[in-house]
């Protein structure tokens, strides 16, 4: 059977296309030579599994070392004893070790003994043998209050009687950095600040998505195995709707593979496949991508991710450990202006948040309004009806929307996505402090441009014109939109408008709401 692109769980080699994760992370085992102890993080879903449970069998494998990794997300429950966390990491270890190792490397079997705390138990297995142990812990960052703080110190504590008397080398493993955990011992008071106890941590590492050429390596194995090859310009394609993001690399390949093309590896893979795949990822936002509903909740990241949507300044209570938090998470990219980590993420995450908008949308307002007789799109006709819409709208969801600041945005965009999504594409180009948002429509063979802005002061006329004429040359277009939303409290009369302007030879229609 050939291998498959793999969206769920550890890749295997026999089984899997997979990049070699070694090659992804090198400097590692130098810091385990030198009996460091260190911290690795990324985002879910980008390899960190696969990569642990491979070094730890290149380095069983070269017999220098007793390597083990852990999991200890099973302690990560709110108002859990530190005794009984200690147990489940104790559990977690032998369990781990009973698959991972042979027996006589392995700690004690803890059923029927007592352990005064983890450290105990480290001590009591490194004492037991000549090699010295290297300890992987996965999902620290599940860890809470007490139990982190604990986990941490013990770790400390530890570390000056290694490799005899504990382990040489430990890697703490999650989603965040060890310098971004928080734990709230008491309601609403932070106990670790910007560091913790874990104060002997030498180095920070990051597993980073695919690169270019690492992607376009994975996709060229499944031509090499089966003849069904991946064109240059799709695999460029998907390299761009991911920006190298693993799971959305191999989602996106598995999506046109086994479900657009049946596994029938006669029939071309196509641009319009990737399309495809792409529009039915979206559609059905599996648990990785419906998982990013949750975070944008959360107020630390609900501030950043609107003003990325708004092209706003992020506001002044948004701290550094904030942007490093949503950088851990993986939602936003690692760059300068922020902006979302990839085109999947940006339209995934402005449909979660317009989507409430989008089901009270008239359900008489359908795509066939505005379409012409000869099907291309009447914009003129589509920008009118939402500028009546949102007149009579507006008013009741400004005031109780949960994303309010970028509640403007997202009401055209939910009725956008009514009208668009039947038979063409939404591209947005948005970014923190760039003072607008910049929407591409593509509708069969037609691209529209429109650029969006909220009016804060006399010059956004003029800027969002001059904004608009750059975005316009780039796309090689000669004409555009320009949506001005009006906050003041002023007359209808006066925020409803439709003019249409010459600008550096290109026609700009500023439509004001």
């Amino acid at each position: 059977m050939p291998k498959r692109f793999n969206t769920a769980g550890l890749c295997f080699p026999g089984k899997h296309y997979m990049v070699n994760p070694l090659k992804r992370l090198t400097q590692v085992k130098e810091l385990i030579n030198q009996e460091l102890y260190f911290t690795l993080h990324a985002p879910r879903q980008t390899g960190k599994t696969t990569y642990l449970h491979a070094l730890t069998r290149e380095l069983n494998g070269e017999g220098k070392y007793i390597a083990l990794v852990a999991s200890v997300e099973r302690a990560g429950v709110a108002s859990i004893p530190v005794e009984k966390a200690n147990e489940i990491f104790i559990d977690s270890i032998y369990s781990a070790a009973e698959i991972q190792l042979p027996e006589n490397y392995r700690p004690e079997n803890p059923v029927g003994k007592t352990y005064l705390d983890l450290k105990q138990y480290l001590k009591t297995w490194s004492r037991s043998q000549e090699r010295p142990i290297v300890l992987l812990i996965d999902e620290i960052d599940a860890l809470l209050d007490d139990v982190l703080i604990s986990a941490l110190r013990q770790f400390r504590d530890g570390y000056q009687s290694r490799p005899g008397s504990f382990p040489s080398s430990v890697v703490l493993v999650g989603v965040r950095d060890v310098r971004e955990y928080k734990a709230q011992v008491t309601q609403g008071r932070r106990s670790l600040g910007t560091a913790s106890p874990f104060n002997i941590k030498s180095d920070s590492l990051v597993l980073k998505n695919f690169s270019k050429e690492e992607t376009f390596e994975l996709l060229d194995q499944h031509g090499q195995e089966t003849g069904q090859v991946f064109p240059p310009e799709v695999k460029e394609e998907i390299y761009r709707l991911g920006n190298g993001q693993p799971w959305l690399t191999n989602a996106l390949a598995r999506q046109v593979v086994t479900w657009i093309l049946k596994e029938n590896y006669a029939l071309p893979i196509t641009m319009d496949t990737v399309r495809q795949a792409r529009q039915e990822l979206i559609a059905r936002r599996d648990t990785h991508l419906d998982s990013l509903a949750d975070k944008l909740r959360e107020d630390r990241v609900k501030k950043i991710i609107q003003a990325i949507i708004n092209g706003d300044n992020l506001p002044n209570d948004v701290f550094d450990d904030d942007i490093a938090y949503v950088r851990d998470l993986g939602l936003v990219s690692s760059t300068s202006p922020l902006k979302f980590a990839n085109p999947i993420y940006t339209e995934i995450i402005t449909r979660i948040m317009a989507s409430p908008i989008q089901e009270s949308i008239p359900e008489e307002i359908q795509p066939p309004w505005f379409i012409n007789a000869d099907g291309t799109l009447n914009m003129e006709k589509l920008l009118k009806e939402f500028q009546k819409f949102y007149r009579r709208n507006s008013g009741a969801w400004l005031g109780r929307y949960e994303y309010i600041e970028s509640a403007h945005h997202l009401l055209l965009m939910a009725f956008l996505h009514r009208i668009i999504n039947s038979g063409g594409e939404i591209v947005r180009e948005m970014a923190a402090g760039n003072g607008r948002l910049d929407i591409l429509i593509k509708f069969r063979q037609e691209e529209f441009a429109l650029e969006l802005k909220i009016k804060r002061d006399r010059f956004t006329i003029e800027d969002g014109k001059e904004q608009l004429d750059r975005y316009l040359d780039r796309l090689g277009l000669k004409k555009g939109w320009l949506v001005i939303f009006d906050p003041a409290d002023i007359e209808w009369e006066e925020k409803l408008y439709w003019q249409e302007t010459v600008y550096n030879d290109k026609t700009i229609i500023m439509v004001g709401v």
